[in-house]
């Protein structure tokens, strides 16, 4: 992927922040410019890195901006951190999504009986590296989770990056136990409790928190990317009440939409307060 390249405006931990995916120096969709396969045959994918592992600022795809910039999310006016969980530090993997998916919030699973929380994909990549933030890793999907979220269907696909050194070793959920134990049940339980220190419950999962085979991600992964299609092409609206999703510009780099993103202006990242780094013990809560 060497034709894309990361565009950032303004300091990170700021309001400001963007990080805009480009292909050949233009400004493309993070959300649905970048295709979703690197290698179809292979199910190999592309993944948009949001959230390198061990950092707490809750980035994200923002669905209803030009060109979906990753951006900070804000929540009363205030920046997002995730907080420090004990034993965790931040997000413990590097945290993206799967671009040309989109969980569809008009329609109920089947499986967990709950309708999409009309988001990309999200991902969980659990190789050795340090990803950053705006980074298209190529991914292979070992299995996924299903948070249930509000109400709302949350599918977590845990996968690895083809070029990490254990990625010939895992191929399937059941090898993420055995050549990573404890890893699963690490992950399930960061999403169980990282919202607590905010006041809120536990979060649950369908299946009784089981992670699904690579079968069964496939099949989500599948699914999601055929949502994507309906939502681009009409046949499902991408503005309601409820949400407003920006879709694809086919325009050139003259095109006045283009020409509206700033150019590049990254600055050092903004200081945060210290209760970002604090430990939470939820047993406690």
């Amino acid at each position: 992927m060497s034709e894309y390249t990361t565009r950032v405006i303004g300091a990170p931990n700021t309001l400001e922040h963007r990080v805009y995916i480009e292909k050949n120096g233009v400004p493309v969709s993070s959300f649905h410019d970048v295709p979703l396969y690197a290698n179809e045959a292979k199910n190999v994918y592309n993944m948009i890195v949001e959230i390198p592992r061990w950092s707490n600022a809750k980035l994200e795809i923002s669905k209803d901006e030009e060109f979906n910039p990753i951006k900070q999310d804000v929540k009363k006016g205030k920046l997002r951190f995730v907080a420090n969980c004990f034993p965790h530090k931040g997000y413990i993997w590097n945290y993206g999504a799967l671009p040309q998916t989109w969980e569809d919030p008009t329609h109920i699973d089947k499986d967990t009986n709950a309708k999409g929380d009309n988001d990309p994909l999200d991902v969980c990549e659990i190789g050795q590296s340090v990803g950053f933030t705006g980074q298209i890793k190529q991914v292979k999907a070992l299995g996924v989770m299903a948070l249930l979220d509000e109400g709302e269907t949350d599918w977590k696909v845990l996968v690895i990056d083809v070029n990490d050194p254990l990625a010939d070793k895992l191929n399937d959920i059941e090898d993420v136990e055995r050549h990573l134990p404890g890893f699963i049940d690490a992950t399930r339980d960061w999403f169980r409790i990282y919202k607590k220190p905010d006041g809120k419950p536990e979060n649950e999962f369908a299946f009784n928190g089981a992670a699904k085979d690579k079968a069964y991600a496939t099949k989500v992964i599948e699914d999601t990317h055929a949502a994507w299609k309906r939502l681009i092409s009409g046949a499902i609206p991408s503005k309601t009440e409820a949400y407003d999703i920006k879709v694809p510009h086919q325009v050139g780099a003259d095109h006045a939409v283009v020409k509206s993103i700033p150019a590049a202006a990254p600055k050092p990242a903004a200081p945060i307060d210290d209760s970002v780094d604090k430990w939470f013990y939820v047993s406690n809560l």
